[in-house]
């Protein structure tokens, strides 16, 4: 484990990686050697022969083998091109499925210059699959969902650590990608058709303005915010329109960060930074507040404590108060199947995090809570270009990123997260949202 000491705070190496292969699933890793290449190999190239939209050339290379190529699919669009440098790669995916995909790329076990077209061939040759899963859902989940609600919920301590093995792994590191803002999530451009027309910290700073102006803030307002991330939301708000600002986070390195940029804007008498969990903010008899924001914060936690979430929204509110949540959400049809599931990002970059989609939220608000939905805007092509902006910016100082004690193997990781969210959003398997509610 690495532990080294910058200007902008400590770099943690270990976390992420740590928590993807822990318990049982070091088991499920250390078995992938042993099943045989041939077998899982067969059972990949049958599912490649089934692709029918774009094409995916697959180089194999590896030792003592003859060297192969062979191209699946149609013409399209996209032509992705991926390379197997070691036959684990065809079992981690044909035992894990996506987890497999991404920990092959992480372990050097295939590899691509472009992986978000290598993603998005195959998110486009998903369908029959997807339905065929869904619904299999439909007869299984009710049985699966009350099994979950039984089983005991993540301590807040547990909940903690999910969050520094992502959070934590240290300022310095976030500083290479993001703009300077340090906003961790979809920015909105003004002008999608010619995004280089607006700078990424820009189009950051017109995104917290969207959301300001759909709460209505203005100087008289107390605005709570559930997430402070390192603060740039509640330094533009308090900055541009005066109003008061209370946030609150549980990541120790965020919340240090946050601090100093608040002192710095000079902002100390207007905001004040908590370190609380959100169960804790809204005590019966509590504070009121005039509005409440949270930026891509209800993705850890958990769909079965949507209701709390919502209802602590609720109870923050003043009684003409107004809440504006941005999420990351999944496609309605597959939410039911996902909530229960791992993928490569609840695996590996994100623990125990959950996507609502927008008719989970719709039910919990309504059930948990007085509020009506009001409005619903979809952002998805501002996500992909904000994410397609991160991976050129780590891709061009990997060097930095390695200076920072980051080995090769967690930055695999980091490119494939970007490129898996990135063809994502492009391909609408998944989308964010920005939802407006309202007492």
């Amino acid at each position: 484990m690495a532990e080294i000491s910058f200007p902008g705070g400590f770099v943690r190496d270990d976390r992420l990686l740590a928590h993807a292969d822990r318990g049982v699933v070091a088991a499920i890793v250390r078995s992938i050697g042993r099943v045989p290449g041939h077998g899982a190999r067969a059972v990949i190239v049958g599912l490649l022969g089934r692709l029918r939209h774009d094409e995916l050339t697959v180089h194999e290379r590896i030792d003592g083998r003859p060297t192969r190529s062979a191209t699946y699919g149609r013409p399209g669009t996209l032509h992705a091109i991926a390379t197997v440098h070691d036959p684990r790669a065809y079992t981690a995916v044909a035992t894990e499925g996506s987890i497999g995909l991404g920990r092959g790329f992480i372990e050097g076990w295939w590899s691509s210059d472009d992986p978000v077209a290598v993603v998005r061939v195959i998110i486009r040759n998903m369908g029959p699959l997807d339905r065929a899963r869904n619904r299999v859902t439909q007869y299984t989940a009710p049985v699966t969902d009350r099994v979950r609600r039984a089983l005991p919920r993540d301590t807040r301590d547990r909940n903690q650590d999910d969050i520094a093995a992502h959070y934590d792994i240290g300022n310095a590191f976030f500083e290479l990608f993001l703009d300077e803002t340090m906003t961790y999530s979809s920015a909105v451009f003004p002008d999608l058709a010619a995004p280089e027309s607006t700078s990424l910290a820009d189009a950051s700073r017109h995104k917290i303005d969207v959301l300001l102006r759909k709460l209505g803030i203005d100087e008289g307002h107390h605005l709570l915010e559930i997430g402070t991330g390192w603060g740039g939301l509640a330094i533009r708000a308090a900055g541009t329109t005066g109003c008061r600002v209370t946030t609150t986070t549980i990541s120790s390195e965020q919340l240090r960060e946050a601090r100093q940029r608040v002192e710095v804007a000079g902002l100390s008498d207007r905001i004040d930074l908590l370190d609380r969990d959100w169960r804790d903010l809204a005590p019966p008899g509590g504070e009121r507040f005039d509005r409440v924001v949270s930026v891509e914060m209800i993705e850890a936690v958990d769909w079965r404590d949507y209701d709390e979430y919502f209802a602590t929204i609720e109870r923050s509110l003043a009684p003409d108060g107004v809440a504006a949540i941005q999420a990351i959400c999944l496609p309605d049809d597959r939410w039911e199947r996902a909530k229960n599931t791992e993928d490569f990002i609840r695996r590996f970059v994100f623990p125990n995090g959950y996507l609502p989609s927008v008719a989970a939220i719709r039910a919990s608000v309504s059930r948990a809570t007085n509020m009506r939905v009001v409005d619903v805007d979809d952002l998805a092509p501002h996500y992909a270009e904000t994410l397609r902006q991160w991976r050129e910016r780590f891709d061009a100082r990997l060097d930095e990123v390695r200076a920072l004690g980051l080995d090769d193997r967690f930055c695999r990781l980091w490119r494939f997260y970007l490129a898996y969210c990135e063809a994502g959003f492009h391909e609408r398997h998944c989308t964010v949202v920005h939802v407006v509610l309202a007492r």
